[in-house]
């Protein structure tokens, strides 16, 4: 099977589609341009199949690449037989072929090629074929002290290292028992001792237990940093090996007997290779499987990690944005003042100040003048509220200038300020704004991202948005590589103002790169604003290829051609003409001309070179060219009054902002300084898998207080608002909480988040 069979197969799409995209691919065409701008080509395959798509073509070249070396090698040692070439040839993971290689290896001399070259292979062989051989006497005529054997005790020492190494390289054993000891393994977690006081934030794991393949990815990487840490000793168990009696053999050790043909019959070699079995399981197999079960474990926690940190990314940077409305941006702080940035409706930095309206200088009064005085002289609209530190009295600041001067006619907004300071200490801040406080960028930050989240957030290391799940744990190198693909389809998806977008923004653009984004800014900057898209191929090293790829994305407002400021192709601009032709109407009568374009046959307009799928994609554009792919603009009312965790209580109902969303629930803003969880059983009257089916980051929702723990700062929200307090307490443990040193308790799928489960999520949280 061909990599783009067995692509097309796990995608279940044609081999044609697989094929096209492949090509394309490797033609230097971006994910963003093939989905958009090849569907003809891809069979109309999303950006996410082809992101899956391009994953699983570098795996699998990758596992081409070592196949051939690994065929080569074990080619030149003289070993290669037709057999062992077809299941080269046939292994499909990177791990298959590495346990077929594993006997050809080049490796430091063992035990086994010692006692081989001191011609004690013969001796293991007759003893395996023939156990009704007495050991003893057929290794007496073994020993010879010039080849290092003394007796027949180290004759037999010899052939069972010879036969432990036969057995541990056996490809089709070594697969079965990784994946027997993978369906019936036990991870435990012991405390390391003397380590309670130090280790207190991973008590939950001090004496625990649960079946392998079941661990979650948030509990995985848990208890794998509980170990990095030196708190938890982590032990791969067979539950059924742990009550035998001695001498017995164990499940796997079973396996391992009955593959190689070793049996209790009473013969008199049997006992000596049941005991060379025992010793093959734990010295030699045990040992490599405990580490690749867990590094499977681990890679496999990481990737569901990085998958919820991308989910969220995605949302978060489709957040709704306010709009090109002027905003004055708050930085709140107490005894280093609010920093106050505003920006106008392009986003350009107008003015700045700081005020001290909090303890302890407490100017409230002359702190609502200069806001009221910037936001006349401005025109403001809105106000945009980092969510830190004073971040609530800050808004009550707010909430009186509104109070006081209605005129303004204000609006005031609490925005994550997460990454700001990032921003304010970064290369790209200091570029932008040189002569600028670093404290005072952070509050340009707040404003901008209220006014278009994406265009803001993109100039900030993604990993800095505080939206992951146990990032810090995960492979750096493949989250920044999924995190990255995230940001280029957000910002394709939603297209770029050519004239006014930042060169971190535009370096998001499909086929640009920073240094051509650099170019496009100092071409910008030099020859003023470009007036149709044709003139992005003056910018140097913007050639005719980057070209193809990025001008799709980029937007020409206001530009001499309207399809300049749309999502439809330069490429593509004849099929238009032919519309325009078919109409006789000039094309200001047909954008937007929704009952015109609707009674249009996609198919009179298709072509050689343009199929239905693009010119249906130019009819929906033509419609509403330009159309932004982002929902409507809503903001949270933080309840007045409700400034602190000491200021809830159960049963209030208030409205928040989803923060952020975990396998296990989701975090809502709730304007306490503090995020309330809402545990998976709690976010709907129904049965959920994944808490993305109700919520994604940046939602707004009205969630019940459960219970509010101010010492530890938890706060237990619902979003089922019939629940109440008693039935919180009295709830059962959701699916999948495992109990400490034992085996899962019964189970309510029904019942609302108990307080042990929220517990758990809590820790996790923590930790």
């Amino acid at each position: 099977m061909t990599i783009a069979q067995r692509i097309a197969t796990e995608l279940a799409v044609k081999l044609s589609q697989v094929e096209a995209a492949i090509a394309l691919l490797d033609e230097g065409s971006t994910v963003p341009f093939i989905s958009r701008y090849r569907k003809e080509a891809t069979g109309g395959l999303d950006d996410t199949q082809l992101r899956t798509l391009e994953e699983r073509l570098t795996y699998l070249r990758e596992l081409d690449e070592r196949r051939v070396t690994v065929l080569k090698s074990i080619d030149e040692q003289g070993k290669l037989t037709p057999e062992l070439k077809a299941a080269i040839l046939a292994a499909d993971t990177k791990t298959r072929l590495e346990d077929l290689y594993r006997p050809y290896m080049q490796k430091r001399r063992t035990k086994a090629q010692i006692a081989r070259e001191a011609g004690l292979e013969p001796l293991a062989k007759a003893l395996l074929a023939d156990p009704s051989l007495v050991p003893e006497q057929e290794a007496a005529q073994f020993v010879d002290a010039d080849k290092g054997v003394a007796d027949t005790a180290a004759a037999l020492d010899g052939a069972r290292q010879i036969l432990m190494e036969d057995f541990a390289e056996d490809a089709e054993l070594v697969g079965r028992l990784r994946e027997y000891l993978w369906e019936q393994g036990h991870m435990v977690a012991k405390l390391v001792e003397g380590k309670e006081e130090e280790g207190a934030k991973f008590s939950d794991y001090f004496d625990h237990r649960e079946p392998l393949k079941g661990v979650p990815s948030h509990r995985a990487l848990a208890l794998f940093r509980g170990r990095k840490e030196g708190f938890l000793n982590l032990a791969l168990v067979l539950p059924e090996d742990e009550a035998l009696a001695a001498g017995q053999l164990g499940s796997a050790e079973r396996l391992i007997a009955a593959h190689v043909g070793v049996s209790e019959q009473g013969r008199a070699a049997d006992a000596w290779l049941k005991e060379t079995v025992r010793w093959a399981w734990r010295v030699k197999i045990f040992t490599h499987l405990d580490t690749d079960l867990k590094t499977r474990l681990r890679e496999a926690a990481e990737e569901e990690a990085i998958k919820v940190f991308a989910q969220n990314l995605h949302d978060l940077l489709l957040a709704a944005p306010a709009g090109p409305r002027a905003t004055l941006g708050l930085d709140p702080g107490l005894r280093t003042g609010v920093k106050v940035a505003v920006v106008d409706a392009t986003g350009k930095l107008v003015d700045t100040a700081t005020i001290y309206p909090h303890v302890p200088k407490n100017q409230w009064d002359q702190s609502i003048a200069v806001l009221a005085a910037l936001a006349q002289r401005h025109k403001v609209e809105l106000i945009s509220i980092g969510n830190g530190t004073a971040s609530r009295e800050t808004d009550k600041l707010a909430a009186e200038l509104i109070a006081r001067h209605p005129e303004l006619r204000l609006t005031k907004v609490m925005v994550s300020e997460a990454g700001a300071s990032v921003y304010s200490a970064s290369e790209f801040a200091a570029k932008e704004f040189p002569e600028l406080d670093v404290s005072l960028r952070g509050a340009v930050s707040i404003a901008r991202r209220l006014q278009d989240p994406l265009a803001e957030l993109v100039k900030i290391d993604p990993k800095s948005i505080g939206v992951g799940q146990y990032q810090h744990d995960v492979s750096q190198l493949r989250l920044a590589r999924m995190l990255d693909a995230v940001v280029e389809d957000c910002v394709n998806a939603v297209g770029v103002d050519v004239n006014t977008a930042s060169a971190a923004l535009l370096t998001r653009v499909a086929g640009l790169n920073p240094t051509l984004a650099a170019n496009l800014v100092a071409y910008r900057d030099e020859h003023g604003a470009f007036a149709e898209r044709k003139a992005l191929l003056k910018v140097p090293r913007l050639g005719d290829k980057t070209f193809e790829q990025c001008a799709g994305f980029l937007r020409v407002m206001n530009g001499a051609n309207p399809l300049d400021a749309s999502a439809v192709h330069p490429e593509a601009y004849p099929v238009v003409e032919k519309i325009l032709a078919s109409t006789g109407k000039a094309m200001p009568e047909v954008i937007g001309n929704t009952g015109l374009l609707g009674r249009l046959a996609a198919n009179d307009f298709v072509d050689e070179r343009f199929g239905e799928p693009t010119v249906r994609d130019i009819l929906k554009e033509l419609e509403k060219p330009g159309r932004d792919p982002r929902p409507e603009f809503k903001t949270a009312s933080f309840r007045e009054g409700v400034e602190d965790l000491k200021d809830l209580e159960p049963g209030m109902i208030l409205e928040g902002v989803v923060t952020n969303v975990t396998n296990f629930g989701a975090f809502v803003d709730i304007g306490v300084h503090q995020d309330g969880l809402v545990h998976i059983s709690a976010l709907a009257d129904k049965f959920v898998k994944d808490p993305r089916e109700v919520v994604k980051a940046g939602d707004v929702v009205k969630v019940k207080v459960l219970e509010v723990d101010v010492k530890r700062r938890r706060v237990a929200l619902t979003m089922r608002l019939t629940d109440d307090q008693r039935d919180h307490a009295a709830g059962s443990m959701p699916k999948e909480r495992p109990v400490k040193g034992g085996k899962p308790r019964a189970e309510r799928r029904d019942a609302p988040a108990a307080g042990g489960a929220m517990a758990e999520a809590f820790a996790k949280l923590r930790r």
